[in-house]
């Protein structure tokens, strides 16, 4: 129950302001809100977390117990340092419009996105690696949603940049002590 609670919670905060919350608000504001939309979002969020903590558990279960936890830490720092990077998106042109593009530059945005790299580090860690599937995704989902609702516009309004600077230094200290905690842990 942890790894789904911690997994949903820190895959929705980090998402706020992400790269594919700004794609999917950015064509919410285009395309006047349309149902496929909202849905193809939450499926790439679905379908990216799925492959991220299967991923993460697979790899981290090759690995003994000390170089998995050093796994964690340095997906939880390559998390933090994507957060320091700025969003800027380009206005979308004309044959971008299409659900198929959309779904796969947003499916693959994500793939670098700190969420997904959280997700990767949540399910190297846990037990039973469908809690972390179902929080991420859960997670990414609700991010998609409150971008799909809100739209590119009332975001911008937020200061969601200083959040995610906030929380990529908070993922780097987690880092830090998670490496530490693999290094140094039988002394």
């Amino acid at each position: 129950m942890d790894a789904f609670m911690f997994t949903l919670l820190l895959t929705f905060i980090i998402a706020l302001g992400g790269r594919d919350q700004m794609i999917i608000a950015q064509f919410s504001d285009e395309l006047e809100r349309t149902n496929g939309l909202l849905i193809l979002g939450m499926a790439c969020a679905a379908a990216s977390a799925a492959v991220m903590a299967y991923a993460g558990w697979t790899i981290a279960s090759m690995l003994p117990d000390r170089a998995a936890q050093m796994l964690v830490a340095i997906a939880l720092a390559f998390a933090g340092l994507e957060l320091f990077w700025p969003i800027r998106l380009k206005r979308m042109k004309e044959p971008t419009r299409s659900y198929v593009a959309i779904g796969v530059v947003v499916f693959l945005r994500q793939f670098g996105d700190a969420a997904r790299f959280v997700i990767f580090a949540f399910a190297a860690q846990a037990v039973y690696p469908v809690t972390t599937i179902i929080g991420g995704a859960l997670g990414g989902m609700a991010a998609i949603a409150v971008g799909w609702a809100a739209g590119k516009a009332r975001l911008e309004k937020f200061p969601l940049f200083y959040i995610r600077i906030f929380i990529g230094a908070c993922l780097i200290v987690a880092a830090l002590f998670t490496g530490l905690n693999a290094r140094f842990a039988d002394l």
